[in-house]
């Protein structure tokens, strides 16, 4: 339906209109599908002009990065860490751009998407290491001063400004007595390995304003959390989100035992899985469930046994996941799989199920909050900040994604 705002026809035109009156060099994009990116985004070569373009490796959903090579070229192939992505460009001499912006350095962009949920070590690793190679990469570029690179990073944090992964680069180093989601981050400390600390471009005190919201979406928490828990500590499911779990669950379940206990099959699971994610296979609904139903990875006895046998042989390539044709997925397994994506801050994602399972939540309000960051090393400064402001929630009419765009351009300090 092109008229519907959350569909991809109706986005894709807003995402199209946007890009194009931005007109920036390069566009960071976070959770694009592999699977349909070539036809998504075919908008940004044919209507707007971004021919190149690198899409991260692996995935469900991964970063991508598009530049116009009209403006810029691409110095060196693209770096792929654990969900950053590192372009290295040089700006051509154009009449628009001044002498002093158009000089022989290289001008970096780490495009990044971190690790959402209850894994804040994982996005101050993912984080230090895409950092890590903008320095590496600048060594081997023979970079004057590699530590003091042009620099902009971009992308989803998937956390506050009191998370780990933001202090590292505000602050230039996180201890280990530094405590996120209740636990400790690092088992040693970790430092920006650059001059000078990262600046957070939309904090700046000159715009004389607090930064905006990136995140204007429906309020879940107070939904779906059980009230004696916290939603980033330990979270369990709510007494109504058990209670539509429960209903759901006898929908699909079709096998019944003598004391009348219901059970999903595996043809019940898989019924399921396509409703909430269109096909078996993708998902971490899917992963869990499968685990829930019984299935191992054979790779994990075998390489065990090798290392307890001291046996020297490659490790065992790990199995693709998948549902165990005779195993059953219990009613607490089925509760199971959605405390697990509970946990793992995937809230939005448990409405979706919920509303296509027609088990739709009511409205419960906005949250707001800021996810989205865009930072420049200490050798740019920022000439201009646009703001994108909703206080509605997102996607609609105005804006295409739930994720409002950070948008910045910038100038040789």
């Amino acid at each position: 339906n092109d008229d519907d705002v959350s569909g991809w026809a109706y986005r894709s035109n807003l995402l199209r209109e946007r890009i194009g009156l931005v007109d920036a060099d390069v566009v960071c994009i976070q959770e694009v599908s592999p699977e349909s990116f070539e036809s998504d985004f075919a908008f940004m070569r044919e209507d707007l002009g971004y021919d190149g373009v690198e899409l991260f490796r692996k995935g469900r959903f991964r970063p991508a990065t598009f530049w116009k090579t009209s403006r810029c070229d691409l110095v060196t192939p693209p770096v792929h860490k654990d969900r950053t992505l590192l372009t290295a460009f040089q700006l051509k001499k154009i009449e628009t751009i001044s002498t002093s912006e158009c000089d022989d350095k290289t001008w970096y962009v780490l495009n990044c998407h971190l690790q959402a949920g209850a894994q804040a070590g994982r996005r101050l690793r993912q984080i230090n290491e895409g950092i890590t190679a903008v320095v590496k990469l600048g060594r081997k570029l023979k970079e004057k001063n590699p530590t003091d690179p042009r620099l902009v990073v971009c992308g989803d944090f998937n956390g506050s400004s009191e998370c780990a992964a933001v202090r590292y680069l505000e602050d230039g180093s996180i201890n280990t007595d530094f405590i996120e989601y209740g636990g400790s981050v690092t088992s040693k400390e970790k430092k920006i390995p650059l001059d000078n600390t990262m600046i957070d471009v939309a904090s700046l005190p000159e715009l004389g304003r607090p930064a905006p919201p990136t995140l204007v979406v429906p309020e879940l928490i107070s939904l779906m959390v059980n009230k004696d828990t916290k939603a980033f500590e330990s979270p369990r499911l709510s007494t109504d989100l058990v209670a539509r779990f429960r209903r759901i669950y006898n929908q699909f379940a079709s096998s019944v035992s003598e004391d009348g206990t219901k059970t999903m099959t595996c043809a019940d699971v898989e019924k399921w899985l396509i409703i909430i994610n269109d096909f078996v296979g993708r998902g971490t609904e899917f992963r869990n469930a499968a685990k829930e139903m019984g299935w191992k990875d054979p790779a994990e006895d075998q390489n065990k046994n090798n290392t307890e046998s001291s046996t020297t042989t490659q490790p065992v390539k790990k199995a693709r996941i998948s549902l165990p044709e005779n195993g059953i997925l219990t009613l607490q397994g089925f509760l199971n799989v959605y405390e697990d994506e509970l946990r793992n801050g995937k809230f939005w994602g448990i409405a979706h199920d919920l509303s296509v399972l027609n088990e739709a939540l009511p409205d419960a309000g906005v949250f707001q909050g800021r996810y989205d960051r865009m930072y420049c090393s200490s050798a740019i400064r920022p000439t201009a900040v646009l703001d994108t402001i909703s206080q509605v929630s997102c996607p609609n009419q105005a804006e295409p994604s739930d994720h409002l765009p950070v948008v910045a351009s910038f100038q040789p300090s």
